[in-house]
């Protein structure tokens, strides 16, 4: 099979094209989890304490803390992984606070995502980027 210039032109631009799909693709997925955690609804910011370092010298344990008074679950979305959805906290009408602690891994510089589900069902917003300078688990 001989290759002419035409068809290195075209895998180059199929390659190139390969090749930003993927940031696509998580924004994708956020944006998936946020509206499945919301059931659809409409999500505001503000009513939920996001507590992140500003930079991370190692993403492999990037210590995250969450609170929201009045919530019954919260999700934390990392906007940047493969797989954003980091983890879920659900509360029982016996819990003392509504707020949590965490470590989790980040691929590299990113912004993490705290959304609360409240008791009227309505879903709160917080954000914090996260500037990784070593390690993560994309390299």
């Amino acid at each position: 099979m001989q290759i002419t210039r035409r068809d290195t032109l075209v895998m180059g631009a199929g390659a190139a094209v390969a090749t930003f799909m993927p940031l696509q693709a998580f924004a994708d997925a956020t944006e998936d989890a946020t509206m499945a955690f919301a059931d659809g609804g409409e999500v505001s910011d503000g009513g939920v304490e996001l507590t992140a370092p500003e930079i991370a010298e190692n993403g492999n344990t990037v210590p995250i803390s969450v609170s929201a008074p009045g919530a019954v679950s919260i999700v934390i979305l990392a906007t940047g992984n493969p797989i954003p959805a980091v983890i879920r906290f659900d509360f029982g009408p016996l819990a003392g606070a509504q707020s949590a602690s965490t470590r989790c891994r980040l691929a590299g510089t990113q912004d993490v995502i705290a959304l609360a589900k409240m008791a009227d069902g309505s879903v709160k917003r917080g954000s914090a980027t996260v500037k990784v300078t070593i390690g993560g688990c994309g390299g």
